[in-house]
C-alpha cells in the first residue's frame, strides 16, 4: 500500500503547534503495546509498509493501545510547542482500518512545566466520531491560550497522527525579533498559489532542510507574480528583512518585493487579502540571486510606522526558503 499525503487543511496557513521539530513532545499515554505514542506527531505523513511486523504484531505508523479488557479508555498527554490559541485539529486515522477508536475527544490545560494531578483539564473537542483510514478535521471554538493537550480515544484503538494548528501566544521581548517566525506568532493569511510547498514553510525557525522545505510555486506562463501575505501577531516597527533562497539555484525569483500595512486586529482575512492591492512597498522590487541569504536594512527599506501585515511576492514565480523579518512590537 502507498504511503499518504497530507491533504490541504482548511487551517494550512496555521502553525501545527504539535509539530516535534518545535519542541512539541508527547509525555505519557495510558498504554502504546502496538504502536509507540510518539509517533503519534511525526511531522512526514503516516505510511503503511506490508509485511513489516515486530515483537507486539503488526508495526503500525502512529499511536495504537492493545485491545481493552477492561471499562476505560486510553489517553495521552502532549506538551505543545508554544502556549497558544487552538484553532483547528486534524485526528488522522491513516491505515488504520479495524483498529481505529470508535471517538475521540481533546481537553487542555495551560501550566508552567508539566501537568500534574492538579492541573485544570477543559474540554475544547467533545468526543467525535471517527472512520478508519481518514482525516478529521474540526474547528476549536475556544479562545483559551493553552500548553498541553489530552487527547482521549474511546476505548482504545489507533492514531496515525494529530496536527494541532494555532497561534503561538507572543511572549513578551524588550529588543528587536522575528516577526515572520511563527514561533513568534506570525501566519499565512493567503497566497495565490503553493506548488511545491506552502508559504507557511516560510516562517519556519529552522534553517531550510532542503528544497522541499520552502514555498515554491510553479513555472508560471502567464502575465502576473506569486505572492503570499503574512500577519504579525502584534503591529511592529521593521528593522531589517532577510529573504534566503537556500537550495534554488534554477528557480529563485527573478526578483522580490514586501509591501506592508497597519491594519485594525480582527479584520476578516478576505477583506486583508482584498486591500494588499494598494499596499505600498517597504521594499521595491530587488533582483534575488540563487542559494543565498540577502539582507535588506537602512536605506534600503521605505520610512514605516508600525505595520501588522506584508505581503511578499515573488516575481514572477520559484522559491524562497526562508523570510525574516527582524523587527520591534509597537
Amino acid at each position: 500500500m502507498a504511503t499518504t499525503s497530507d491533504p490541504a487543511s482548511p487551517f494550512i496557513g496555521h502553525v501545527n503547534l504539535a509539530d516535534p521539530r518545535l519542541g512539541a513532545a508527547v509525555l505519557s499515554a495510558t498504554d502504546d503495546f502496538f504502536a509507540d505514542k510518539d509517533r503519534l506527531l511525526d511531522p512526514a505523513p503516516a505510511a503503511y509498509i506490508a509485511g513489516k511486523f515486530d515483537e507486539h504484531g503488526k508495526w503500525m505508523d502512529g499511536w495504537e493501545s492493545r485491545r481493552r479488557r477492561d471499562p476505560g479508555y486510553d489517553w495521552c498527554v502532549i506538551r505543545l510547542a508554544r502556549a497558544g490559541r487552538i484553532l483547528g485539529v486534524d485526528i488522522d486515522t491513516s491505515f488504520f482500518t479495524g483498529n481505529y477508536p470508535a471517538a475521540a475527544s481533546l481537553q487542555a490545560c495551560r501550566v508552567a512545566g508539566e501537568p500534574d494531578a492538579s492541573a485544570d483539564w477543559r474540554e475544547i473537542l467533545p468526543a467525535v466520531a471517527l472512520t478508519g483510514n481518514a482525516h478529521h478535521f474540526h474547528a476549536i471554538a475556544d479562545a483559551g491560550v493553552w500548553t498541553h493537550l489530552r487527547l482521549n480515544m474511546f476505548p482504545d484503538g489507533g492514531i496515525a497522527r494529530l496536527r494541532v494548528y494555532g497561534q503561538v501566544e507572543l511572549a513578551a521581548a524588550s529588543g528587536p525579533v522575528d516577526l515572520a517566525s511563527v514561533l513568534n506568532g506570525a501566519r499565512v493569511v493567503g497566497t495565490n498559489g503553493s506548488g511545491y510547498g506552502p508559504p507557511i514553510n516560510m516562517l519556519m525557525p529552522w534553517k531550510g532542510q532542503n528544497m522541499s522545505d520552502a514555498w515554491e510555486t510553479r513555472r508560471r506562463r502567464e502575465p502576473g507574480f506569486d505572492w503570499a501575505i503574512v500577519a504579525f501577531a502584534v503591529p511592529a516597527r521593521v528593522e531589517r528583512i532577510e529573504i534566503d533562497t537556500a537550495f534554488h539555484k534554477g528557480n529563485y525569483p527573478a526578483q522580490c518585493a514586501v509591501h506592508a500595512a497597519s491594519l485594525p486586529r480582527g479584520l476578516p482575512d478576505a477583506a486583508v487579502i482584498a486591500s494588499a492591492i494598494h499596499w505600498p512597498a517597504l521594499l521595491p522590487a530587488t533582483p534575488m540571486r540563487a542559494d543565498s541569504v540577502q539582507v535588506f536594512e537602512g536605506g534600503a527599506l521605505a520610512e514605516f510606522g508600525p505595520i501588522s501585515h506584508v505581503r511578499v511576492d515573488m516575481i514572477p514565480d520559484g522559491g524562497i526558503s526562508r523570510l525574516r523579518i527582524i523587527g520591534r512590537p509597537a
